[in-house]
């Protein structure tokens, strides 16, 4: 899907502020309320905006233990590989999961409030999961940049 500048300007700024309202937004973009709650509708039902969430303060929830996990698995077969997702998808404490290309097959961002609950999560959680064949697991010193907002 092709987006105008005007599409773009929005996307911006919900994703700097998506309770904005459309009368805010339509003064910043010099456009009626109307036409803003249109646009915006289009981008929902065209898929470009899939969902609004709260973003949350890991500290403040005691979630500030966050680990870079790398996971290799014993073959890359289609059964291994769908296996290994669908069980990798049901664990609350990896927030993003990751296929890729290198020495290990999956980057997993997992979240947690320690090093003990870490532990506790490789052992009764994650190598349960069959087919796994080794991990390796950085921890995080510092967040140096962390958004999530796209640059279009």
């Amino acid at each position: 899907m092709a987006l105008d500048s005007i599409d773009k300007k929005l996307l911006q700024y919900l994703q700097k502020d998506c309770k904005q309202t459309h009368k805010e937004l339509s003064g910043k973009l010099n456009l009626s309320v109307t036409a803003i709650y249109e646009r915006v509708k289009k981008l929902e039902r065209q898929g470009v905006i899939s969902r609004y969430v709260a973003l949350v303060n890991k500290k403040k929830v005691e979630l500030g233990f966050v680990v870079f996990c790398q996971i290799k698995l014993m073959q890359h077969t289609k059964e291994f590989v769908l296996h290994f997702e669908k069980e990798v998808t049901k664990l609350p404490e990896v927030l993003e999961c990751y296929h890729v290309s290198g020495d290990y097959d999956y980057l997993l961002k997992v979240v947690v409030t320690d090093m003990e609950a870490f532990r506790e999560f490789m052992v009764k959680k994650l190598t349960t999961i069959k087919y796994i064949g080794s991990t390796h697991s950085a921890f995080m010193i510092s967040e140096v940049k962390h958004t999530t907002a796209l640059t279009l």
